[in-house]
């Protein structure tokens, strides 16, 4: 699980920060409003203004949160030899950004992740490649502790600090011939190697998060490169996700509608030739032809392109949608097609698992967001709000309906979808669900409760995948709050603790207190101002109401 604690400390300016926000960008407010009260905007993250993107293909800004937490034990600093990423990777930032691009300042953080350091010498010091001298700190010694924002932009990945005030970011990686284009990150890798990193131009890489913000360089440190000019496929890389408790296993999804699952304890030595696809519109599984080989599985899942991929909690599920309009469910251990079905029309863009791995989120091109249940094996809800491609769906697994005492029968669930921004509450014991036969000369009728007694009791066999639902059939949801809060279409969003992050496909990311923790902040704040710089003790995991776990 990711930590997501503020310290008190980086939540002291936001009120200037959405006042300058607010300045640039006056048509767009500084807070939105749902039931449970403002969610107010806390502080921005984006990339330096002056830095120019090449592009190598169009590709879209996309955010991981990162929690690195403490150092298993103290180790020798070993010199770091930059590796250049000959093939491009997408820049991944990370928020403990060490430096202002050619600034020569002084890095000093109060607030953020970790300990406050000071960067000081005989030279100037440049977080991005500039010239230290032997009597400076280094950033050798860097722990890196603490939470981190990673996303692509351009050619370029960031590393922003999250409990930090500071717009720009403390890391950026560049890739000379491709761009970045998705990445992944596991707080629970062994061997250091945590963060993935996937290129429009099929490359991947693996990495250790700590040691590239140790580096003061703009490449990646200590790398392993798998696909290495396309040995495996020349297709383009579109997502890519670690396995739950997978020991270092990882898949990434093509463009060519292929999967491939690699351990990244192998040097990928052997053969990593697959056996040529057979039956193209057919779900198929090749393994490698020697046990050296990385890597050491190929799922054909679809023709045309895998857009997303999603592992449920536990690891047991992968979730995949497609150009094709198809999102499939395959028990990931047994290599099984376990069920699916296909949208309202156009591709699929994004999908999501609640936390309880009994629904599944879906968006894309027919500006739907669909409500996918396991025990059912069909679509439940259609959310109807978006008036464009919904681009990510994510669930809040934070979030607590304001009755709930953990003894009701009822079930409901937050989730968000952007575009533009939505948030939608799905009470799956209120949803109105329509049943499938008619009485003779008459209109459906429609009855409340549990959909699997009264909607469509015989479920789908496994391994079969659902046409487009008639539009009648599915009930409608409409969004609890819909809200126009970049000014350039969204692209993702997470959900944390304190707050909800929402990025745009420009790289720009804005962070919004909930309601609670507003409040607290805003209380705190004249303590804060008066008292030094010492370190403020973290959050409490309950602030003010029961609206949040």
């Amino acid at each position: 699980m990711i930590n997501n604690s503020n310290s008190i400390n980086g939540m002291m300016s936001s009120s200037s920060s959405a006042a300058a926000a607010n300045a640039q960008s006056p048509t767009l407010k500084t807070y939105f409003k749902t039931p449970e009260g403002r969610y107010k905007l806390h502080y921005e993250k984006t990339h330096p203004s002056g830095l120019l993107h090449y592009a190598h293909g169009k590709s879209v800004t996309q955010v991981t949160l990162a929690h690195l937490k403490d150092k298993p034990a103290p180790t020798a600093p070993a010199p770091s030899s930059s590796l250049s990423a000959s093939s491009g990777v997408r820049f991944a930032a990370a928020a403990r950004f060490l430096g202002g691009g050619n600034g020569s300042r002084a890095l000093g953080f109060v607030g953020g992740n970790g300990n406050s350091k000071t960067f000081s010498g005989s030279s100037k010091s440049s977080a991005m490649g500039g010239s230290i001298s032997s009597n400076s700190v280094t950033t050798s010694n860097y722990d890196g502790k603490g939470t981190y924002l990673i996303f692509n932009v351009g050619d370029t990945v960031f590393i922003s600090d999250f409990n930090s005030q500071d717009r720009d970011p403390i890391k950026s990686i560049h890739f000379s011939n491709s761009n970045p284009v998705c990445h992944a990150f596991d707080p629970e890798a062994k061997d250091g190697h945590d963060l993935l990193i996937g290129l429009n131009s099929g490359d991947v890489y693996s990495v250790s998060l700590r040691q590239q913000l140790q580096d003061v360089g703009k490449k990646l440190v200590g790398a392993q490169h798998y696909n290495k000019d396309g040995s495996v496929s020349s297709s383009r890389c579109t997502s890519l996700a670690w396995v739950p408790d997978g020991d270092g296993a990882f898949v990434v999804a093509y463009a060519d509608g292929n999967l491939y699952v690699y351990e990244k304890s192998k040097d990928g030595s052997g053969d990593s030739s697959f056996p040529v696809i057979k039956d193209q519109t057919q779900f198929s599984v090749a393994h490698a032809r020697s046990s050296k080989s990385n890597p050491i599985a190929r799922w054909h899942i679809c023709q045309g392109s895998i857009n997303s991929i999603a592992f449920s909690t536990d690891g047991t599920y992968l979730a995949t949608v497609g150009r094709d309009g198809y999102l499939r469910v395959f028990d990931y251990s047994k290599e099984q097609l376990i069920c699916g079905g296909k949208s309202y029309y156009g591709a699929l863009l994004c999908c999501a698992w609640s936390g309880d791995g009994k629904y599944i989120l879906t968006g894309g091109e027919d500006d739907l967001v669909q409500v996918w249940s396991m025990e059912d094996r069909k679509v439940v809800a259609w959310g109807e709000g978006h008036n464009s491609w919904v681009s990510g769906v994510a669930f809040d697994p934070y979030w607590l309906p304001p009755t709930s005492d953990g003894t009701s029968d009822s079930v409901m669930y937050r989730f968000g979808s952007v575009g533009q921004l939505l948030l939608w509450d799905l009470a799956m014991d209120e949803i109105v669900v329509p049943l499938r036969r008619c009485p003779p000369g008459g209109s459906p009728t429609f009855s409340t409760g549990n959909q699997s007694s009264h909607w469509d009791n015989n479920i789908s066999p496994v391994g079969t995948l659902q046409p487009a639902p008639s539009i009648r059939d599915v009930p409608k949801l409409s969004p609890l709050v819909a809200h126009r809060i970049h000014s350039e279409p969204l692209s993702g969003l997470i959900f944390t603790q304190e707050s909800i992050l929402t990025a745009c496909r420009e790289g720009h990311i804005k962070i919004w207190m909930r309601p609670s923790f507003a409040e607290s902040q805003s209380r705190e704040s004249d303590t804060l101002l008066s008292t030094s710089s010492k370190e403020k003790p973290l959050l409490a995991g309950k602030v003010g109401g029961s609206f949040y776990k």
